[in-house]
């Protein structure tokens, strides 16, 4: 019981952590790209130093999971690229609701792998979070902020469905912090090529920001999400994850004075609700 509540401390520290990850978009004064090369790069020195420390491997068992970790760390490279990026253009609490629309993609991409055809529950959840996006949507101009803002929270939801169908499929062998060192790696020497600012010519208020975001917000949640599923079962972690956006909002109107608007927060509640309503289906198929 002792360990069960442990974990649950973990697991609510990790989403929280998750959650407030989406304000540095805001207080770094850099573009998305560079934020999340640096970031990656940060915490993927982090997690190596990690894994050594607690002396547990770091190689793969096969050559073609090298391959599997290279499409691992292109998925997740996009993802983070999108998902500040919307949140620069939107805001925390808009660009991390059109974020939160992933569990519902994830569901009609998953028949791509398996053969099958989404159930009308299914599609009943899809509409729900359109309404939701819809809601957050000012007007249906691609030269609005928050609107581009929007459509790039939904394009991080893809990709990061993406990463997880894969992970799931290919490479559930092996633990939360050296899947992610590898996807810190991938995504961190991917984007450099592309970044706008060298580390030499950013300011010691962005380095020691980038810093915290890559070992406190990156390495230290994932690390915690892994251990907490040692006496939790998936399930539970996703649908306490479903919290994530109702940190990354009140650590926004706290820190940052974001004020969302009436559409916004019943946009957001429709699109959190069918993200906890399909997380909430597929615990209860896999008891089944």
């Amino acid at each position: 019981m002792q360990s069960q509540q442990q974990s649950l401390i973990y697991l609510h520290i990790a989403v929280l952590l998750f959650g407030g990850t989406a304000l540095f978009a805001k207080l770094i004064g850099l573009n998305a790209l560079d934020i999340t090369v640096y970031r990656a790069a940060i915490a993927g020195i982090a997690i190596f130093i990690l894994l050594s420390m607690q002396k547990k491997p770091i190689k793969l068992n096969q050559g073609k999971d090298y391959l599997i970790a290279l499409l691992l760390g292109v998925a997740v490279g996009i993802h983070w690229v999108t998902y500040f990026a919307g949140m620069q253009l939107a805001g925390i609490t808009i660009g991390m609701l059109a974020f939160f629309s992933y569990p519902v993609i994830t569901v009609f991409l998953e028949p791509f792998f398996h053969k099958s055809k989404p159930k009308a529950k299914d599609i009943i959840s899809a509409a729900v979070v359109l309404l939701g996006i819809y809601l957050l949507i000012p007007n249906a101009n691609l030269g609005n902020d928050v609107t581009l803002g929007v459509i790039t929270g939904v394009i991080s939801a893809f990709f990061f469905a993406i990463r997880n169908i894969i992970h799931k499929r290919y490479f559930n062998q092996y633990g939360g912090p050296q899947t992610m060192f590898y996807q810190t790696l991938v995504a961190s020497l991917m984007l450099c090529a592309f970044i706008e600012v060298p580390i030499y010519s950013t300011t010691n208020h962005d380095l020691a920001l980038i810093l915290v975001a890559g070992v406190i917000f990156t390495a230290a949640p994932h690390s915690l999400f892994a251990a907490s599923l040692k006496h939790l079962s998936a399930a539970t972690a996703g649908l306490i994850a479903c919290l994530q956006p109702l940190y990354g909002t009140l650590l926004a109107i706290i820190i940052l004075h974001e004020r969302p608007s009436i559409a916004t927060f019943i946009g957001g509640a429709l699109i959190v609700s069918a993200a906890c309503f399909e997380t909430w289906s597929i615990a209860r198929k896999s008891r089944q």
